[in-house]
């Protein structure tokens, strides 16, 4: 078994306290501001240490490598960006706080996904289209490490999907930015280069992005225990619960209750610190 300790936070008195706590055969290093300690006999402790310092512990049962995975699948809001695209749209029609509320319940489990990205969509109405840009160029970052956690899947030769219960402007955009195989999101309608408050077709909910991911395995000829999922919100779990490795990135509480890995304080390249090769090395 082994433990992998990650974050900023992480020092050297941090390392030989969880060596001890964790009666490690061996520690190595595993990428920035990680260490892996191999052969470990207690995790409770040490996991209980990490919590207390700020730092991302992770406990594996055996090494985890490359070649066992060949999709990894994100979120989008919160998840590969650091924003929720509709509350900063909302926030050009001075309806944040009441788009921020439902977007919150939500990603608690509190609210059916569905109706309420419908709710949210219908304060949007007559918004100027042309606004979406400003939001994209003005307010949408990625979350950190996330083009160091692309640039490794691509040189282990992991495909990407990018599934998002927000919308198709901003995915599609992302997807020629970086390079990412698939994406799915929602339509928002337009009319006369406005917002009309509605979303075209079916809404890309909790059902729709876990059978999106059976898709792609599927017609890539690989297992859905062949993917990385990562999320932070309750209409992520189906999809994570398919996964090999599940992560929740920043996520709330019912996710990192669920996920086999909770990173709070590292970026999307800390899943990289999980693997021995890292991937994307040789």
């Amino acid at each position: 078994m082994e433990f992998v300790a990650q974050g900023p936070a992480l020092n050297s008195a941090h390392i030989q306290e969880l060596a001890r706590l964790t009666g490690a055969a061996a520690t190595h290093t595993a990428g920035p501001n990680a260490v892996r300690f191999t052969d470990v006999t207690s995790l409770d402790s040490a996991s209980a240490h990490c919590r207390e310092n700020h730092l991302d512990g992770t406990r594996l049962e055996a090494p985890l490598r490359p070649s066992d995975f060949r999709w990894v699948c994100m979120d989008m809001d919160s998840t590969l960006i650091t924003i929720e695209c509709i509350d900063e749209i909302a926030d050009l029609v001075g309806v944040k706080p009441q788009v921020a509320a439902i977007t919150e319940a939500a990603m608690r489990g509190e609210l059916d996904f569905p109706s309420a990205l419908r709710r949210r969509v219908a304060l949007l109405e007559g918004l100027e289209e042309s606004r979406l840009q400003q939001v994209y160029d003005e307010r949408l970052r990625l979350s950190p490490g996330a083009e160091t956690l692309l640039a490794a899947a691509r040189q282990a030769g992991w495909k990407t999907l990018l599934v998002s219960g927000g919308f198709t402007f901003f995915t599609e955009r992302l997807r020629a930015r970086l390079g990412l195989d698939v994406t799915l999101a929602n339509v928002l309608e337009t009319r006369d280069g406005r917002l009309t408050g509605r979303v075209l077709g079916d809404i890309v909910d909790a059902d729709a992005k876990a059978r999106r991911v059976r898709e792609v395995c599927e017609a890539s000829g690989c297992d859905t225990r062949q993917t990385i999922v990562m999320g932070d919100g309750a209409n992520d779990l189906k999809m994570m619960a398919l996964a090999g490795l599940s992560v929740a990135f920043r996520a709330k509480p019912v996710v990192q209750q669920q996920a086999r890995v909770a990173l709070n304080h590292v970026g999307l390249d800390g899943i990289l610190a999980l693997f021995h090769p890292r991937p994307g090395t040789s």
